[in-house]
């Protein structure tokens, strides 16, 4: 995507993205670190074809769409292979919910091979249809009800194995600064780069998006164009428009905004990164290179992300753009849930200078970032669980605690390890050792009541029910490094 002289950054043009004009790719400002391995730059002949003669293993497709990045891959479908299908079924949980067909994982098993070789058949013939998604709720941590399609099991198969043909050629393409649902990738990785970069670089102000209904507002027409920048086998094509426009089915009424993709589909996370990819990560790259003043950093985790400034007016003209551009491609920054807040090693001292309160906090990733000093003095960012996520989870777990009350306490101990273990994994960051306390401190309380409630004659005295406690539940121990610690580790300059 070239666009360079476009006011508004680069506008998406009819040639492919990315073309010889950038030069290679400097470091990711939050992450101080060179281009992915091979990923430079080149001048290569433009249009050049990569489908015919491409090997039946993605190595050759990762290298040509490293090397050319006008590239366009006209045979792909092949590589939907028995075997790739075969490896989609058995990356799906088990216990994944049957879409509308109602078929279950395990009832596909029982004659996997005829099924997954029928499946094959009607992949490369045509004849694959797919089937509407069945509509479900999840709730949010503010308490509103997530929207979320349920594919039927061959949809996600096949969702699967045509992901990770594409993987192979748009993981030359996305930016470092993007972490979500990429191979090898997660949110402790785009955590690590956000806390990293803010310590590292000169970071005062910082911007707290949230983009509205992203998924339902998804233009499939643009997709639909980006997608062609990389992808000109019109087969993949067609299998992709097939998934937008199939649908959800709730309460028996199919019905089709005709915008937006289904949350929870396997292909909505790949979808979702190359919309974002063209419409904010190329532009603010491009922005951050051409405008800023000083330090920008940025990191994306699928449709959240976070931009550091070392300057308040870069911050507010970035923001001001952003809208602008988000316009152009039907997406909207949520008002209410959108803030630039004052951040970083400054922030403090500053604000108290003027009479103002500590520094505003934000949420990201299922953490609350807080601009916090060591005791000895030196300034770092302080992660803590996010108290809505916490209240969210607690609120679930107990409703789970007092449905398996009657069952035997070995059983109960055993899965409440799990839940414990599990909560540590994730949010026992260094800085966040209370909050994790806490959370086990208010599991033990929601078990101690179900325990109680066995009987009415029941007085399970707390003595006994910590001698419970010490033998079922993991003690809190912190799990992860500090961020630039496993930062530099896996990123050596």
């Amino acid at each position: 995507m070239n666009g360079h002289g476009q006011s508004d950054g680069p506008v998406v043009p009819a040639n492919p993205p990315n073309k010889a004009r950038a030069a290679v790719p400097v470091a990711e400002a939050g992450e101080e670190r060179g281009p992915a391995k091979g990923n430079a730059a080149s001048e290569t002949r433009p249009g050049r074809s990569a489908g015919p003669g491409v090997s039946s293993g993605l190595d050759r497709v990762r290298e040509v769409a490293v090397r050319d990045k006008d590239a366009r891959f006209t045979a792909l479908l092949h590589h939907v292979s028995l075997y790739r299908l075969r490896w989609a079924y058995w990356e799906i949980s088990p216990k994944a919910a049957p879409g509308t067909d109602g078929v279950t994982w395990a009832e596909y098993g029982l004659d996997l091979e005829a099924n997954l070789r029928d499946l094959h058949e009607r992949v490369q013939q045509g004849r694959y249809r797919a089937v509407p998604s069945r509509r479900v709720y999840i709730p949010k941590a503010d308490g509103q009800l997530r929207p979320l399609g349920i594919a039927s099991l061959e949809d996600k198969i096949v969702q699967r194995a045509v992901c990770e043909v594409l993987n192979a050629v748009y993981e030359a393409d996305f930016r470092g600064f993007s972490y979500g649902f990429r191979p090898g990738r997660g949110p402790h990785d785009a955590l690590d780069a956000l806390a990293t970069g803010i310590e590292r670089k000169e970071v005062n102000w910082v911007l707290d998006a949230d983009i509205r209904d992203f998924f339902g507002s998804l233009d499939r027409s643009w997709l639909m164009r980006f997608l062609r920048h990389r992808i000109a086998d019109e087969r993949v094509l067609r299998m992709v428009g097939k998934w937008l426009s199939a649908g959800v089915i709730e309460d028996g009424t199919w019905t089709d905004s005709g915008t937006g993709s289904p949350q929870g589909a396997s292909a909505s996370p790949l979808l979702a990164n190359v919309y974002l990819h063209y419409v904010f990560d190329l532009w603010a790259d491009w922005w951050r290179k051409r405008h800023a003043r000083g330090d920008v950093i940025i990191v994306r985790f699928a449709d959240d992300f976070i931009v550091g400034f070392e300057y308040e007016d870069d911050a507010r003209r970035f923001l001001d753009e952003l809208r602008g551009r988000f316009a152009r491609f039907g997406l909207e920054l949520h008002p209410g849930k959108t803030r630039l807040i004052e951040f970083g090693r400054h922030a403090a001292w500053r604000r108290a200078a003027r009479g103002e309160p500590k520094p505003e906090t934000f949420a990201f990733l299922g953490f609350t970032h807080i601009s916090a000093t060591s005791g000895g003095g030196r300034f770092w960012v302080r992660r803590k669980t996010d108290s809505k996520r916490m209240r969210a989870k607690l609120k679930t777990v107990k409703a789970e605690i007092m449905r398996r009350r009657h069952r035997p306490v070995p059983e109960q101990g055993r899965w409440l390890a799990s839940v414990l273990r599990g909560h540590q994994a994730y949010y026992a960051v260094p800085g966040n050792h209370d909050a994790v306390h806490a959370f086990r401190t208010q599991l033990t309380r929601h078990w101690h009541q179900a325990l109680r409630r066995r009987g009415q004659k029941n007085r399970l005295t707390w003595a006994r029910m910590n001698r419970l406690v010490t033998r079922w539940l993991p003690p809190t121990r912190t799990k992860h490094p500090f961020p630039q610690a496993r930062f530099a580790a896996r990123h050596p300059r």
